[in-house]
Order: C-alpha cells, then sequence, then structure tokens
C-alpha cells in the first residue's frame, strides 16, 4: 500500500479496525504488515506490561526477529518519550540497526513499546509518525481491555506463570550475584600481583552484577504493578460515571506499596468496575465507597453504598465477576440490608497458585470455537456455513476437528461440554 493513502482518513480508520480485529497472537504481525507501507521494515517487536505470560513478541524475518531480546527493547523503552515517536540507531538483535519506536501508556500501567527493526535512514515526516503513535495508542488500549477482560482460566494460567517467573529470577539472581561477588573478592585480593588486571575484572563483574540487577527489576516490572498505581487506574476509570451525577465517590486507596501480580490488578478493577456500575443502577443512591486493602497474604476490595439495599448477586452475572475471583483462587461476598444498602467484598490471595487444569476448550482454533459456538445453539451444517460464509464441507471438516480435540463422539456432547465450560452460552 502506498504512503500516500495514509492521508485518507478511511484508509486509517480500516487498518485500524483490522488490527483491533486481529485474532489476540497475531496483533503484532497485523500491525506490522499494515505498518510496512508507511514505514518498510524487516521485523517488529513490542514489549508490554499488560501480558505477565510473555510480555515480549517479535514478528518478521527470523534472522532478525528471533534474536531481539527482552534486555535490548528495555534500553529502548528508557529513552523513548511516551507519546513521541523517536527514530534513529539502537542495538537490536544483537547490532546498530535503524528502527522506529513508540511508547505509549495508560494512567498507572506499566507501559507498552513498539519497535520497527530496520527501517529506512530517512525520517518518517512528522505527521505519518503521529499517525503511527495513534495507532499504537489504540492498540494498546485494545490490548490493556483484552487483559481486564481476559476469560478466568487464562488469567489464573497467566498468574501462576507469573509466580513462577519471578521465583526463577529471583533465584537466578541470587546465583549469579553469589558468584559475582566471589569474584570481585578473589580478583580483589593482594595475593594478586596484577593491580590492573584485577581492576578491569572487578569493573567488569560490577558492571555484569549491576545488568543483571536491572534484569530482574525490568522482569518484576513486566509481571506486577503497584497496588497503589493499580487503584488510581481504577478511580480515573471512574471519575466520569459520576462527575455529572448525583451519586458521590469515595474512594479510599491502599496504604501499602506492595506490588501485586498483573492479572490480580486487571480482575481488582474489573470487578471494581463492575459492582460500581450495578450500583448506579439503582434508584435512591447518594454516595458508593470504595476501597482497597492489602493485607500479608491478600488483596480485599470493598464496595458500599447507601442505596435501598436490594441489589441481587445476579446483576453482578453478565460481568463474570465471581468466575473472575474464583480463577484467582478469590471469592465475592454481597451483602444487601433493607433500608441500609449494600456491601460488595471481594477477596484475592497474594500468595503463589498453582497452575489450574488446561481449560476443556483450549485446544480449539478461532474458527472452530465459532463453529462450536453454531452447536451449541443446535444449528445445521448448512445454516453454519451460511453464517460463517464457508463451504459445508469445511463445516463438517472443522466439526470433525471438534470432536476429535474434545474426545466426544457426537454433537450434542461437544455443546455440552462448551456450556459446563461457561465460555460459551447458547442465544
Amino acid at each position: 500500500m502506498e504512503s500516500s493513502a495514509w492521508n485518507e482518513p478511511e484508509h486509517a480508520l480500516t487498518v485500524a479496525l483490522e488490527v483491533v480485529r486481529a485474532p489476540l497472537g497475531q496483533t503484532l504481525p497485523t500491525l506490522s504488515a499494515v505498518l510496512d507501507g508507511l514505514i518498510p521494515h524487516r521485523a517488529a517487536a513490542k514489549l508490554t506490561g499488560y501480558c505477565a505470560h510473555y510480555p515480549m513478541k517479535t514478528s518478521g524475518a527470523a534472522e532478525v526477529a528471533e534474536r531481539i531480546t527482552s534486555a535490548e527493547l528495555s534500553r529502548l523503552a528508557g529513552v523513548v518519550p511516551v507519546g513521541r515517536p523517536w527514530q534513529g540507531e539502537a542495538v537490536v538483535a544483537g547490532a546498530t540497526r535503524q528502527v522506529f519506536a513508540a511508547a505509549s501508556a495508560a494512567a498507572g500501567s506499566n507501559g507498552a513499546l513498539l519497535v520497527l527493526v530496520d527501517t529506512p535512514v530517512e525520517p518518517l515526516p512528522e505527521a505519518a509518525a503521529g499517525v503511527v503513535q495513534r495507532l499504537w495508542d489504540l492498540v494498546c488500549v485494545h490490548l490493556d481491555h483484552r487483559a481486564a477482560d481476559a476469560p478466568p482460566g487464562m488469567a489464573a494460567r497467566s498468574r501462576a506463570t507469573a509466580s513462577e517467573r519471578a521465583r526463577v529470577i529471583a533465584e537466578l539472581g541470587e546465583a549469579q550475584a553469589a558468584v559475582l561477588s566471589g569474584l570481585l573478592g578473589t580478583l580483589r585480593s593482594r595475593n594478586l600481583d596484577d593491580a590492573t588486571a584485577r581492576r578491569t575484572a572487578a569493573d567488569l563483574a560490577v558492571s555484569a552484577m549491576i545488568e543483571l540487577r536491572s534484569a530482574a527489576d525490568r522482569e518484576q516490572g513486566l509481571s506486577e504493578e503497584p497496588a497503589d498505581a493499580a487503584f488510581a487506574r481504577i478511580a480515573a476509570e471512574l471519575d466520569p460515571l459520576v462527575r455529572y451525577g448525583p451519586v458521590q465517590l469515595d474512594l479510599r486507596a491502599p496504604d501499602s506499596g506492595r506490588t501485586l501480580p498483573v492479572d490480580t490488578a486487571h480482575a481488582a478493577r474489573a470487578v471494581t468496575r463492575a459492582v460500581v456500575l450495578a450500583m448506579l443502577e439503582q434508584a435512591e443512591l447518594s454516595r458508593i465507597h470504595v476501597g482497597w486493602q492489602v493485607d500479608d497474604d491478600i488483596l480485599r476490595v470493598t464496595v458500599r453504598d447507601d442505596g435501598p439495599g436490594s441489589l441481587a448477586s445476579e446483576a453482578l452475572t453478565v460481568h463474570r465477576v465471581t468466575d473472575r475471583l474464583k480463577a484467582l483462587g478469590g471469592r465475592l461476598v454481597l451483602d444487601a440490608v433493607p433500608g441500609w444498602g449494600t456491601t460488595v467484598t471481594g477477596t484475592v490471595p497474594l500468595g503463589p497458585v498453582t497452575a489450574p487444569a488446561a481449560h476443556p476448550l483450549a485446544a480449539l482454533g478461532t474458527r472452530e470455537l465459532e463453529v462450536l459456538e453454531h452447536l451449541v445453539r443446535g444449528h445445521r451444517n448448512r445454516a453454519i456455513a451460511e453464517d460463517l460464509h464457508i463451504s459445508e464441507s469445511t463445516v463438517k471438516f472443522h466439526v470433525a476437528n471438534i470432536l476429535n480435540k474434545l474426545d466426544v463422539d457426537t454433537r450434542g456432547e461437544a455443546a455440552a461440554l462448551a456450556r459446563s465450560a461457561g465460555d460459551i452460552a447458547a442465544a
């Protein structure tokens, strides 16, 4: 696509829609493909705080993409201002290369960096660079919402992965620090005659220790979020809901500087948002109190109103609040007292979690999930083919794969399994 096409608003909106519609695992390749007509590049990489499971992703020519490291991207993140595209030379994929980088960050988030590698030496015009920045901002908002609304099973698996990664990083850091400390002690020994060699080796060892600790800090930043920053984000989201209405919002931020796993922070914000929205649907309401409390081993979210005290748990079903907390080992308690108001308390343990069993539908691809949704609704092959714009033979192929992957014999059994999994419901 010629770069001049980007001057047309319709083209820019079409591109944005294409990227947002891409499956989650194809977001970066799709973004890279659509941007290549505006700014040619050999590879693309992103470093985000939205996914504790895979914070870094790459796409493009294998000889470049597969050599990109999170340490290289982290160094770039330190020099690229949020909202201001950066172009120049940087060490990426083990060599000095021409790159284009854009950084985006929602309030209180860990931020996200997009890097296009081996770009033209000529700088991208300011207007075009601004288009890329806004597109990346849109993608980041999309990723943030996807992370916040992730299926409960996915959230639990990501949480377990993040916990395990933090443990491994800590152990690796301690082991390497011990080795380097011993090296320093040896090289500083007065029994060695070559002072210059000792000094040089000591400087190298000190640099290695600093880099190691920096890497651990970077990894922690990608898998954890400070509790006060996480609360500040939800406070900013709730403010527009009550700014011009009759309901007053009282906020009590956590008084702990402890960091939370990213998925726990996402879940806490989602629970808070869902409960406040449900409470605002009530009549005769003047005040809602929102508070987070972080103890040694638990995060407690409390939302309390002074309404009629008639809020039912069914009001929260549409938001899947209970499922989201259960996936992280937490629970939700609703206490409604007629005439006195409603208090909703959600708790999430902060200790290590065990990875849950694989989700029943985890083996299915995107198209197979779409076909399965039709099976749940009792549709026949012809109706499925017409709705998905595929042939009936293709539908039969997908149905056979579904039955095989789910280890069931009939379409009805597959539909029943999908219903019990909770992610697909009949229309």
